[in-house]
């Protein structure tokens, strides 16, 4: 285990998890601001991409397991993205659509955003989010201090971010 909040475990990623992570990355609605939904291959390399970033970078996007139930329920964490020709590190997170609403992604999201502050020691924390994804977009703004736009790949996006030790 990674981390846990009141009601969430954050754990290592292993290959059993491709199942439960299938259910959102084949769901049309889950990943409508997505360029695709994914198939069981793509979702067996994203697991494997994490499992890789775990070992080089000591973070990457954990499983989110529900405490009560041992339930796989989505993946929040902590990846490096380019944004303006620079890396940026990246808090992000897919949740079943069946937990939606409940603050799950926040709870998660929040937890990562505070162990990378406090255990990574990483001074600046963002998020890239879709401008059309509301839910998403509402999340971000929970976690972080600041918006702006950008443009990634010729389309706008919002880029959420946080330092440590601005308030």
């Amino acid at each position: 285990m990674i981390l846990q909040t009141e009601r969430l475990f954050l754990r290592h990623y292993t290959l059993d998890d491709v199942d439960g992570l299938l259910e959102i990355f084949s769901d049309p609605v889950a990943m409508k601001y997505y360029p695709s939904t994914k198939t069981i291959q793509q979702t067996e390399n994203w697991i494997k991409w994490n499992l890789e970033s775990y070992q080089s970078n000591g973070f990457g996007l954990w499983a989110v397991v529900l405490k009560d139930n041992d339930e796989f329920i989505g993946d929040c964490g902590i990846t490096q993205q380019s944004v303006d020709d620079k890396q940026e590190t990246e808090i992000g997170y897919h949740i079943k659509r069946v937990h939606w609403g409940r603050g799950l992604a926040t709870e998660a999201a929040k937890a990562c955003l505070d162990y990378g502050f406090s255990v990574l020691n990483l001074r600046r924390l963002v998020s890239i989010v879709d401008p059309n994804n509301i839910a998403s977009r509402k999340v971000a703004d929970r976690i972080h201090q600041n918006m702006r736009y950008f443009t990634k790949d010729g389309k706008q996006m919002c880029l959420y971010f946080s330092e440590q030790g601005i308030p």
